[in-house]
């Protein structure tokens, strides 16, 4: 982990940008194969990725919904505290979601006489949810993804996740598919339909975006993966709609040293970030250098405390990092800089912080509002962008699956005719004759 003054951030950030992206040709070239593939074998071709990607090439890729609350009955008899927690989780981010809905609304004004204009949100037909298997079962991710979309009303929604050996997803990510069908049979505005595929990887990308025999085409698709994943999203990206290009998961965590704890609290916060995979990563910002060496040791006591700190320790060997700010504003600017993903406030009057702030995925206000909640169980959504593309976009939310789309109608009068007027004389200055020829077929 390094730990380095606010004034060399703009040099070091500069070269790990440099330094980073190393595989991506190679990767991009071999999902471009398995999109070819898919694209020309549909179902069967699947099936032979799987048998060379997963650990099994199920002969039927669509689960049936009875494995779904199958899977939800065996946990509530054997982990009936996961089961109590998921359905806790399922309606904060259900409750969480509907109130975003709420935000988007259909209307229409009359701009001047005669000219009316407006807009209408439409819920897309069909939104996929992927969810990765790797070294954990993201079973929260399904609720993550599942949810917003039945909430913002889709016509259908499809979830696939990388078939086990026994040709099934992981039942964790089973029953929590049926904990947000659950979850959603209370809103009767809900979304519609749910499926459930056995497929992972950018072949699981490929296929819903161009759809195959048994898996539907979809819309859009959302969700975390692999760099494979990503990989298939932004090459299918304009033949389906995507949330955005997820990279490592990262977070920083700001602390001005208040309190006894604050050391402790922010190295559990950084440790809870690395322990994902070896290329995620976490940064502090702290107020001086005798705080940056109590976090250090902080992070050794508790790196000592994990069952497995391999992959925390090679994450924070690779990309932790310490800057020691000077003030408020530097910190602020640091912080914008790097546009984390996850951004933690554990600081006395985080108020005073907050309009300084612009850039992340999901701020954390104060030191009890842990990323952890928001990574399960406070309502809020998880998936959120990375990479520093908090610099343009937001997290995964109602909106995602929702198209604002306007509408212009008319009727005689005088500012429906200005605006006629002004039309036929604008086309006709662009040498668009075609244009202004229909504006003045409009003329009274």
């Amino acid at each position: 982990m390094r730990i380095i003054s606010a004034g060399e951030f703009d040099a070091h950030w500069k070269g790990r940008a440099e330094r980073q992206g190393g595989d991506a040709a190679a990767v991009e070239a071999a999902v471009r194969a398995i999109i070819a593939e898919v694209r020309g074998g549909g179902d069967a071709a699947v099936r032979r990725l799987a048998a060379r990607f997963d650990r099994s090439s199920p002969e039927r890729l669509e689960v049936p919904a009875s494995e779904a609350r199958a899977a939800l009955a065996e946990m509530r008899a054997g982990r009936p505290e996961l089961a109590e927690a998921l359905a806790l989780a399922a309606g904060n981010i259900r409750r969480f979601a509907l109130m975003q809905r709420e935000q988007f609304s259909s209307f229409e004004r009359e701009m001047a006489p005669g000219l009316f204009a407006g807009q209408r949100v439409i819920p897309i037909e069909r939104a996929a949810i992927y969810v990765p298997a790797g070294r954990f079962p993201l079973f929260s991710s399904v609720l993550m993804g599942l949810i917003p979309a039945l909430c913002a009303g889709v016509g259908e929604a499809a979830l696939a996740s990388p078939p086990l050996e026994d040709g099934l997803p992981d039942r964790s990510v089973l029953a929590a598919a049926a904990v947000a069908a659950q979850a959603m049979e209370a809103d009767a505005s809900g979304g519609g339909s749910l499926r459930i595929f056995a497929v992972g990887g950018a072949q699981a990308i490929a296929a819903l975006a161009i759809g195959t025999e048994t898996i539907p085409r979809a819309d859009l698709i959302a969700g975390p993966g692999s760099k494979y994943v990503a990989a298939a999203k932004r090459i299918l990206f304009g033949e389906v709609g995507i949330d955005f290009i997820a990279g490592p998961s990262d977070v920083l965590v700001v602390t001005d040293g208040a309190g006894p704890g604050a050391a402790d609290l922010a190295a559990a916060d950084m440790i809870a970030q690395a322990e994902h995979d070896p290329d995620a990563q976490a940064a502090a910002l702290v107020p001086s250098a005798e705080m940056a060496g109590r976090l250090a040791s902080a992070i050794e006591r508790r790196l000592a405390m994990l069952p497995s700190p391999e992959a925390a320790r090679a994450s924070l060997a690779a990309s932790g990092l310490v800057v020691v700010y000077s003030s408020m504003e530097e910190a602020a600017s640091v912080a914008n800089a790097i546009a984390p993903e996850h951004l933690e406030l554990h600081v006395e009057g985080p108020e005073l912080w907050m309009p300084l702030l612009r850039n992340y995925g999901s701020l954390f206000v104060g030191s009890l509002a842990a990323e952890a909640l928001g990574d399960y169980s406070a309502g809020v959504n998880h998936t959120l962008p990375t990479s520093g593309s908090a610099r343009f976009t937001g997290g995964l939310s109602v909106g995602n699956f929702l198209k604002v789309a306007t509408t212009l109608r008319c009727s005689p009068g005088e500012g429906f005719e200005a605006a006629r007027a002004a039309a036929e004389i604008m086309a006709r200055a662009e040498g668009l004759e075609g244009h202004a020829l229909s504006a003045a077929a409009r003329k009274a």
